[in-house]
C-alpha cells in the first residue's frame, strides 16, 4: 500500500486578490510586449539605415582603407542582432499577457498554466542573456588590464 504525504495531497488554490494581481500582470505585460515589438521595429529600422549611413561615412574616410564599405555592415549587423536577442523575450512577454488574459476569460487552468510557463521562459532568457553579458564584460575588463599590462 502506498502512503501518499500532506504534500503531495496539497493543491494550490488562487484566492481572488492572487486572481486580480495575475490579470493585471498580464495587461501590463501585454502593455509592455506592444511596446517591445515597436522597440523592436525601430531597432531593424536603425539596422537598416545606420547600416547605409555608416557605409556612406566609411567610403568617406581615407584611414579606414578596406574596411570603409564593410563599416555600415558592421554596424547595422549588431543592431539586427541586438533585435534579435530582443526579441524572444518579448516574444515569451507577449505569450504569457494573451494566455493569461484568455485563461482567466474562460476559466482556463491550462491556458494559465501555458501562461506561466511562457513567463517562466521570459525570464529564464533574461537571467541567462545577463549571465553571458556579466561574464563578456569581466572578459573584457581581464583582457583590457592584461593589456594594460603589457603596454607598460
Amino acid at each position: 500500500m502506498e502512503e501518499t504525504s500532506v504534500f503531495e495531497k496539497f493543491e494550490l488554490q488562487l484566492d481572488r486578490s492572487a486572481k486580480d494581481f495575475l490579470k493585471e500582470t498580464a495587461k501590463w505585460a501585454h502593455f509592455l510586449s506592444i511596446l517591445g515589438f515597436i522597440g523592436i521595429g525601430f531597432l531593424v529600422l536603425i539596422a537598416v539605415f545606420a547600416g547605409t549611413i555608416f557605409s556612406t561615412m566609411g567610403n568617406s574616410m581615407q584611414r579606414m582603407g578596406m574596411y570603409s564599405g564593410s563599416f555600415g555592415v558592421i554596424i547595422g549587423a549588431v543592431y539586427f542582432i541586438a533585435a534579435l536577442l530582443y526579441f524572444f523575450p518579448v516574444y515569451y512577454l507577449f505569450k504569457f499577457s494573451t494566455n493569461a488574459k484568455n485563461a482567466f476569460a474562460n476559466n482556463d487552468s491550462e491556458s494559465l498554466t501555458e501562461s506561466l510557463g511562457y513567463l517562466k521562459s521570459h525570464y529564464k532568457f533574461i537571467g541567462v542573456l545577463m549571465i553571458v553579458c556579466l561574464a563578456s564584460y569581466a572578459l573584457v575588463f581581464v583582457f583590457a588590464i592584461f593589456g594594460a599590462i603589457i603596454a607598460r
